[in-house]
């Protein structure tokens, strides 16, 4: 019993031996070691805040901490770099399916006129594609990015294929001092209606870090429906996001200075310097120590009486490699990329272990190609597309649109093909769906290979065979002592 049970129990036994109890139960009950309170735990935090509210007012320091790393630190931007290739590459390609050919090869025009031209950017800048890789760098960088539609007059900008343009945005021009808008509560510049669901955004016209403003800083009421709102949800209820690099921040700066450090002490450890010792009471003489500034290989410098000369110990570097794997190991982790690919370190890299790494890789990569390039922005590009086309009088056009993710790079297509090869033979996978993995097109696939069999009958060329079953035997009976090891 602690001083306040023996008073309670002095003055009420009855009550004491309550809180006795209570404490016990309590006691046999907590099985959860990293529940408890006392000194492992000391320091660590767990507030029972929502998934928003866990960065509320700290999303401002956080996107500039992610955005001056990616700046200033190479692996902070390498893994940026990692995250964009894999999920982006040369783009994530609009498909269209249509029963009507006419269809299916007018919207693919519209597209390719619009949505693959810089005329789809409110600058005039960026295509598609390059839209993409902004806007998944800033996912990375931020945490979130929003894209506007804009609204354009056919009549003034006769080029355009649709009405619209879109404007990419960073949250920073979300307008934080709006509280409220009418009966719904705006947060951080997103408007929330009575039941939870996001109603409009209220937005700044210029970045408010811009070196000049060339209008006032008056926020706009901007509808959902205008805005794509683009970021990664971990928990549910969440409605905002935080930069990828908020995991890995402290370790990365923690690298960064211990990275400093060690260059520091190599360069120490690279000088070598000369120190003349005088014995007590010896007279130095004019010029003491001459040619000793100058040293060179085979060089014969002379000391004066009483003068010894004393070779300096420099450090040396230890543990730095063994350091920097573990540690970039960890920010690898923690963004979810294979520590080779985030270090450009393939040292002691075999298939075998190259092959795990990307398979699980590979699947985060896929998860977010479905969920923030296709779930969120390219079904509200489609969405925007659709407004358009109904816009210009042709809403009655029956398509679906679906999205080809890039191309997967092999580590080595002489192994990875061929098993590719007996899973459709052994009816485990079609050959659409493996092609789409690999990143291609099935209908240009077809498209392609009938082309090139007719230009070969036209040319006169024998048809080449099915390779198929030799390149799945091309290694077979090989042992590899790469794997064995």
């Amino acid at each position: 019993m602690n001083p306040i049970d023996r008073i309670v129990h002095f003055l009420n036994p009855v009550a004491g031996s309550r809180r006795i109890m209570a404490r016990a139960r309590a006691a046999t009950i907590m099985n959860y070691d990293a529940a408890s309170r006392g000194r492992r735990t000391y320091g660590w935090k767990a507030p029972g805040t929502s998934a928003d509210a866990a960065a509320y007012g700290s999303r401002q320091r956080l996107r500039n901490l992610s955005r001056d790393m990616i700046r200033n630190r190479p692996y902070a931007a390498r893994g940026r770099d990692v995250v964009v290739a894999n999920v982006v590459g040369e783009g994530i390609v609009p498909t269209v399916t249509a029963a009507d050919e006419a269809t299916k090869r007018m919207v693919e025009e519209l597209i390719a006129a619009h949505l693959l031209t810089p005329s789809v950017d409110a600058l005039g800048e960026y295509d598609l594609y390059e839209m993409q890789s902004i806007v998944m760098s800033t996912v990375f960088s931020d945490g979130e990015v929003l894209l506007r539609r804009r609204v354009r007059n056919m009549r003034y900008e006769p080029g355009l294929a649709l009405p619209f343009r879109v404007e990419l945005l960073e949250v920073d021009q979300l307008d934080t001092t709006v509280q409220s808008w009418g009966q719904n509560l705006v947060e951080e510049g997103v408007e929330y209606g009575p039941t939870g669901a996001v109603e409009a955004y209220h937005i700044l016209p210029e970045h408010p870090g811009a070196v000049r403003h060339r209008r006032r800083q008056e926020s706009t009421r901007v509808h959902w429906s205008d805005i794509i709102h683009v970021r990664k949800f971990d928990r549910p209820g969440q409605l905002r996001g935080v930069p990828w690099l908020a995991p890995a921040m402290m370790t990365l700066g923690e690298i960064s200075d211990y990275q400093e450090a060690q260059i520091l002490k190599q360069k120490m450890a690279a000088l070598l310097a000369v120190v003349v010792e005088w014995d007590s009471g010896s007279t130095r003489p004019a010029g003491a120590g001459a040619g000793l500034e100058e040293l060179e290989p085979g060089a014969m410098v002379e000391l004066p009486e009483g003068a010894k000369a004393k070779f300096t110990d420099p450090p040396t570097v230890e543990g730095y490699d063994e350091f920097m794997r573990r540690g970039l190991s960890a920010v690898a982790t923690a963004l979810g990329v294979t520590y080779e690919s985030l270090a450009g370190d393939l040292k002691d890299v075999n298939f075998s272990s190259a092959r795990m790494g990307r398979n699980e890789m590979d699947r985060l990569v896929r998860m977010w190609q479905r969920n923030l390039m296709i779930g969120q922005l390219g079904a509200g590009l489609e969405r925007w597309f659709r407004d358009g086309l109904r816009m210009r009088g042709l809403g009655n056009l029956t398509f679906g649109l679906g999205w080809t993710p890039p191309r997967r790079i092999l580590i080595d297509p002489t192994r990875e093909i061929p098993a590719m090869i007996e899973e459709m033979e052994a009816g485990l996978s079609s050959r659409q769906r493996t092609q789409r993995e690999l990143g291609r097109d099935p209908d240009t696939i077809r498209a392609e290979r009938v082309e090139d069999e007719k230009k070969d009958r036209d040319a006169g060329l024998a048809p080449v065979a099915p390779a198929a079953r030799a390149y799945g035997n091309l290694n077979k009976g090989n042992d590899d002592a790469e794997d064995r090891q």
